[in-house]
């Protein structure tokens, strides 16, 4: 059984086909700039090279269409038709109150995606757009949803409900959802698994980190805690938003400066993080070659984003009374080893020990802690198309 998944952006649309039979990439690529001048598809057919194809996209069904045909094409396609597509997987950012997991996409399934347009602005409509393409272009294949949201939706009351008057909870479900979600779910799944712990009551931590970052606790594979919020906004130091603030920091800010709040959120957003704190980028590669080369405002940047981190993982111990293993993830996470290495040197009071040797490595799934670290530590490489493809599989088969 062959899995097509979409991931739309608002001018963007990533996919991969999946060969379920034995979870390898058949073919994947990237539309770009949908909607603006100069869109262009990039399709990578396994085993063969790249095909760069420059073609006006003026919207997420007419990529859609050419996705199909890249697919099928003579010389770079991957199969005959679109019949030998069983079904479609889309990432979707929000599901709100209503989804706890994945789903096979109906209307009411759509409505509600609608309904959540306010709590993911920039990626619902997208989403969405790519449900109704796929659905234009592939008439009666089933389509399944796959929430970001839908792992932290098994948090408990007490971590997920903010310290605010309850109204505004019942009428506008105010409350911490968390993301990254299909990432979390997946690599913590994979912990127990590669550590060989218990699959019922193993306690994992999972450091997501990269320019966009965040931690979850798990107890058997389900979310106790993770540290966005109502929006990806909470939490970790991240590439250029803020993380966790003083919200009275808003309002000093705006009242000094004459900001709105949609500029205040802007600039928490796109224009802090370690970006703001460095002055230099919000690519880690950039500020620690700053760093190095003296800059004490990189420095400073770096620090503050792994003290983060580290504060976040002894809370999550603290919460579960414990943790089996922990594991690192996504950009920062599978590639900086000098970054693990820190983070894990002010873990000791739990028993970890660092392995230098197995540490030195980038984006390979490997244990990285000593035999007798008391904490599995582990490198884990994140696959969130695959884990959207085995739920869309779980549902249509």
């Amino acid at each position: 059984m062959k899995i097509l998944v979409i991931n739309c952006g608002s001018s963007s649309l990533k996919y991969q086909l999946i060969d379920m039979n034995d979870e390898s990439v058949i073919a994947k690529g990237l539309c770009e700039r949908i909607g603006i001048a100069g869109s262009m598809l990039t399709h990578s057919p396994a085993g063969k090279g790249k095909v760069v194809i420059e073609k006006d996209m003026p919207n997420h069904q007419v990529a859609i269409e050419l996705v199909m045909a890249a697919l099928q094409d003579a010389d770079h396609g991957v199969i005959k038709s679109t019949d030998e597509i069983s079904a479609i997987g889309h990432r979707v950012l929000h599901g709100g109150m209503k989804f706890y997991k994945s789903i096979v996409v109906n209307e009411e399934v759509k409505e509600v995606i609608r309904e959540c347009f306010d709590l993911g602005p920039l990626h619902n409509p997208a989403n969405l757009m790519g449900i109704e393409a796929c659905e234009a272009a592939m008439p009666g294949k089933p389509n399944v949803a796959v929430f970001d949201t839908a792992f932290g939706m098994n948090m408990p009351a007490k971590a997920y409900k903010y310290a605010i008057p309850e109204e505004y909870y019942e009428k506008y479900s105010i409350r911490r959802y968390g993301f990254h979600g299909t990432s979390h779910n997946f690599v913590s799944g994979e912990a127990i698994k590669f550590a060989g712990l218990d699959p019922e009551n193993a306690k994992v931590i999972v450091c997501h980190l990269g320019n966009g970052a965040s931690i979850s606790a798990s107890i058997g594979g389900k979310c106790v805690d993770t540290s966005m919020g109502l929006t990806p906004l909470e939490g970790l130091i991240m590439g250029t938003r803020s993380g966790d603030l003083d919200p009275a920091v808003l309002q000093f800010i705006m009242n000094k400066e004459g900001l709105d709040v949609n500029q205040m959120l802007n600039i928490l957003n796109k224009k802090s993080g370690v970006l703001g704190m460095s002055g230099v980028s919000s690519d880690f590669r950039d500020v620690g070659k700053a760093a190095d080369e003296g800059n004490e405002r990189a420095a400073v940047a770096l620090d503050a984003y792994f003290y983060r981190v580290i504060k976040y993982i002894g809370a999550y111990a603290a919460a579960m009374n414990g943790v089996d293993a922990i594991a690192f993830t996504a950009g920062v996470g599978e590639n900086d080893k000098a970054g693990r290495k820190r983070i894990c040197e002010s873990l000791t009071y739990l028993g970890v020990e660092i392995d230098d040797e197995a540490n030195d490595i980038r984006g390979e799934k490997r244990i990285i802690s000593t035999p007798n670290s008391k904490v599995k530590v582990m490198l884990l490489p994140t696959n969130e198309e695959l884990a959207i493809a085995r739920d869309t599989l779980a549902l249509v088969k």
